[in-house]
């Protein structure tokens, strides 16, 4: 009789981690797509399961419930977490042209995902729509995070406070690249060369890079000649 204390062969360990990884992997992907089409409440584990091909154990398994594997959703697709950018900020002698490029190349990146960037905004934007405790952690996570970052890296630069146009300055950036995930569709309608693969992104990740400098510009450009008025006045 076979030794059933006997270690599993690496080979079998490799085999069971792969089909682990499968079994997880489309789960997740499957879940992505039921989310971002009918929103959390009326999507079932059940239902996730039987698309996935896979038994409904499996999500406790991977995921511990449904509200975790929602979660999942949001954070994995792209990569992970984009709100960790606080090395561009700790980094006090890089230029601000490099800080901007690193930030927005980073920010186009998941764009050459193709289609699962499609599901994942429309995820975003049915949590927007229809809110879930997920919506607060998305804004510390991905929106507040990146920006408190921005904005520290214009104020150094500019040598100024964290007033409201410095915010303005931050979110006009930020929605720069933005915008290319909202209109995605549209783009691919009216010009489809402009996102056609990893080369047309990394384009408009150095495109970006130029209107960003162009907006820092000008708002350097206001600010001295406000501060020329204050002082003519006094």
């Amino acid at each position: 009789m076979p030794d059933k204390t006997a270690p599993t062969p690496p080979a079998r360990q490799a085999a069971v981690r792969s089909d682990g990884q499968e079994a997880r992997a489309q789960l997740l992907s499957t879940a992505l797509a039921l989310f971002a089409e009918h929103g959390f409440a009326k999507t079932s584990t059940r239902a996730i399961a039987q698309a996935a091909g896979v038994n409904l154990a499996a999500i406790r398994y991977y995921f511990g419930d449904k509200a975790g594997l929602y979660a999942a959703c949001f954070g994995e697709p792209l990569g992970g977490n984009a709100g960790d950018l606080t090395h561009l900020y700790d980094a006090p002698d890089l230029p601000v042209d490099e800080a901007l490029r690193r930030f927005l190349t980073g920010y186009v990146e998941p764009l050459k995902q193709g289609e699962i960037v499609r599901q994942c905004m429309r995820l975003h934007l049915r949590e927007m729509l229809e809110p879930t405790s997920q919506w607060a952690q998305e804004v510390e996570r991905d929106i507040k995070g990146p920006h408190g970052v921005l904005v520290a890296i214009l104020a150094r630069h500019l040598g100024v406070r964290a007033d409201d146009d410095l915010h303005r300055l931050a979110f006009a950036i930020s929605g720069l690249a933005m915008q290319l995930f909202v209109m995605h569709d549209m783009v691919d309608t009216i010009q489809p060369s402009l996102m056609r693969d990893a080369t047309a992104i990394d384009r408009w990740a150095e495109r970006l890079v130029g209107y960003a400098l162009a907006l820092v510009d000008a708002e350097r450009l206001r600010r001295t000649a406000l501060a020329g008025k204050t002082r003519k006045k006094a």
